[in-house]
Parts: structure tokens; C-alpha cells; sequence
């Protein structure tokens, strides 16, 4: 049995410490995302010996990696990390300080060579040996930086990193412990995360469409907490008429681009996603939906109203086709103006009584 190889540690750090019951919830969510991103972003051929809270411990027996093979391990993760808190810094819809703050995470890689074995736990296959106790020490160290990639000279061989990036720039140091000293040398990974080209504009929203109703109503609270009590599923089927429940169809925390399923209680499903989102708490504030099959999208914009309360207006737009906007004028128009009118006349006890959890 062989029993020396690899041991790979992608470690995420830079939240801090959530006391609010969402905020962890939501932390929890978003490192959760963040490990499966890791995950597939695995293209060497490293197993999994498990997932310690915001690191992951890969490992692959054999002759070492070339340094170059190895790098490109490390610049696929680190990239793929960031360009999925990009992705979602820019398609975010809560505003609680962990959603907000998640785009600053950043990302270390330990890499070392050594001696270890495997034994089972049941279906689980774990590592001993004096190397996954040393990689280990090497998480906490004396690098001021916290994006970077660390090699143990064991890893090495005696060879000094070079030839990998014209940018990259190796600098030597040693982690001081019981047993002796672990020499190693690291880089900075800052760099990958500057060449990351900027996040696409989604375009979900109807290209060509006219708006066929308008409904608003003013309301005695802020506009903060009417944006929490409107954008929030768990609340919308206590006052949106014909709504039974939403249910949220992908396991990440809602944003622009995330669809979700809306039950009526005709026993219709119709499947939605968020179309565009735009935060602005001291003007205004506005998203829509649109069904999948984009036949229509809803507006939800909410703005101070002139005199010091809070606006929700309902917009619906339909795409533009004069065949279809007659139809919807002769059969669809008074019914739904009925039923935006009286969810707005609903929603008023539920927002008044509303208190927000979070920093929102």
C-alpha cells in the first residue's frame, strides 16, 4: 500500500462572527456553495478525505505533482472561487451583512508532501500520519496576506518555485513547532483575482415589452422594512391573492437568475425567476420576475412616497405583440387589477406588524 502523496487544503476565511440567527443561516449557505465550488473545480484527480468547517482536505498518493500541474490545480480553484462571489455579489438580492460581505472572502492553499495512510470510519476513508498533522500547523502561520498559495520544501524537492507566472513572486519562510521546523515558500494569488474578467450582465429581463398595468399603495413604514416584507418568499403568500406557497427550486440563497416555483391554489405551478435587482434604500428600490416561459413579468418598485411614507407600485409587462396586449385588455385586465389591488390591501397589517432580524 502506498503511503506518501499529496495533501492539498484550500481554506476560506474573512467572515466574521454572526450573533443574528439569518446572518449565520445565510454564512453558512454561502461557504456551503463555495466548498462544491472546490469541489468541481477538481481536475487532478484528488480525493476527498473530508470537509473541515471552511476548508477541504484533498489528498492523491503517488509520485508528487510537477509544479506547473500543480499551479494550474491551484489557479483553476482560486479563480473558480472568485468568480462565483463575484457572480453573486452582483446578482445578491438580501442585504444582511453575510450576503453583503461575502465578496470579501478570500482563499490560502496548502500544499505538502509526505507520509500518511488511510483507515475507514464506515463509508468514509480517513488520513493519519505525522505529514496531516503538518499540514495542518501550516494553516496558521506568520503570512500577513491571506491570499496565497504555500509549498513545503518537502513538496519541492529541494528546488526553488520559479517559471510558473512572469507576476509571481516566491518568498521563503519556516512554521516553528514542537517537532521542528517545516520550511516552505509561498506566493501571492491577488493577482488571479485582478485578471478575472468582470461579470456578464444576465439580460433575463423581456427585451421588447409594454407595460399593460400599474397598481400602488402607500404605506406607514420604511422602505427597508417594505423591501424585506415584499422580496421575501415565506411571506408572499400571506398577502399575494391566489397564491398558495413559493417554493425555491436551487438550493443557494435567491438572487438574480434563481428560479422558483409558484403554487397557486388552483393547484397551477408556474415557474418564476428573478429578473433584475437594483438596491438603492435611500431612493429606491427594484426587482422583478418573470415566468419561465416569459409571457409576463412583474415590477416591484419601492420608493418613498412625497409624503415621508413608503410606495410599492406593481408594474406588469407583457412582451410586445398587439394581438397579445388586446387579448390581455379584453379577458385578463380587470381580474388582475382586482387582485393586485387587494394583495396591496393585504400586505398593510402584515408590514405594519413586520420587525426586521437583520441589517438589512
Amino acid at each position: 500500500m502506498e503511503n506518501k502523496g499529496l495533501l492539498f487544503i484550500p481554506d476560506i476565511s474573512g467572515f466574521t462572527r454572526f450573533v443574528n440567527e439569518i446572518e449565520i443561516d445565510h454564512s453558512r449557505h454561502i461557504i456551503q456553495q463555495l466548498l462544491e465550488v472546490l469541489i468541481n473545480a477538481n481536475n487532478t484527480g484528488l480525493e476527498i478525505s473530508e470537509i473541515e468547517g471552511d476548508a477541504i482536505l484533498f489528498y492523491k498518493f503517488g509520485a508528487p505533482l510537477d509544479l506547473e500541474a500543480l499551479y494550474k490545480q491551484v489557479e483553476k480553484m482560486f479563480c473558480e472561487f472568485h468568480r462565483h462571489l463575484n457572480a453573486y455579489d452582483n446578482r445578491k438580492i438580501c442585504q444582511c451583512r453575510a450576503c453583503v460581505s461575502a465578496v470579501g472572502l478570500t482563499l490560502k492553499v496548502i500544499t505538502h508532501y509526505g507520509e500518511f495512510t488511510t483507515y475507514n470510519v464506515k463509508n468514509f476513508s480517513k488520513l493519519i500520519g505525522k505529514d496531516v498533522i503538518v499540514a495542518h500547523q501550516l494553516l496558521k502561520n506568520d503570512i500577513d496576506q491571506h491570499e496565497y498559495w504555500l509549498v513545503t520544501d518537502n513538496l519541492l524537492q529541494d528546488t526553488p518555485p520559479a517559471g510558473l507566472a512572469t507576476w509571481m513572486k516566491w518568498d521563503a519562510s519556516a512554521k516553528q513547532t514542537e517537532t521542528g521546523e517545516i520550511p516552505f515558500h509561498y506566493t501571492q494569488l491577488s493577482q488571479l483575482k485582478k485578471e478575472l474578467p468582470p461579470e456578464p450582465d444576465p439580460q433575463l429581463e423581456l427585451s421588447d415589452k409594454v407595460k399593460v398595468l400599474s397598481v400602488f399603495k402607500d404605506y406607514d413604514v420604511d422602505i427597508k422594512t417594505l423591501c424585506f416584507t415584499t422580496v421575501h418568499f415565506e411571506f408572499r403568500h400571506q398577502w399575494q391573492v391566489g397564491l398558495k406557497e413559493i417554493n425555491e427550486v436551487e438550493h443557494f440563497l435567491p438572487g438574480v437568475g434563481s428560479r422558483h416555483q409558484h403554487i397557486l391554489e388552483n393547484g397551477q405551478k408556474i415557474m418564476m425567476f428573478t429578473s433584475s435587482f437594483s438596491y438603492n434604500p435611500e431612493e429606491k428600490i427594484l426587482f422583478s420576475e418573470t415566468d419561465e416561459k416569459r409571457k409576463s413579468s412583474t415590477y416591484y418598485t419601492i420608493e418613498k412616497a412625497p409624503d415621508g411614507r413608503s410606495r410599492l407600485t406593481l408594474d406588469i409587462y407583457i412582451p410586445k405583440n398587439p394581438v397579445r396586449q388586446l387579448l390581455f385588455n379584453l379577458f385578463e385586465k380587470n381580474a388582475l387589477h382586482a387582485n393586485l389591488r387587494e394583495s396591496l390591501e393585504r400586505l398593510e397589517p402584515i408590514v405594519k406588524e413586520m420587525v426586521l432580524p437583520l441589517e438589512f
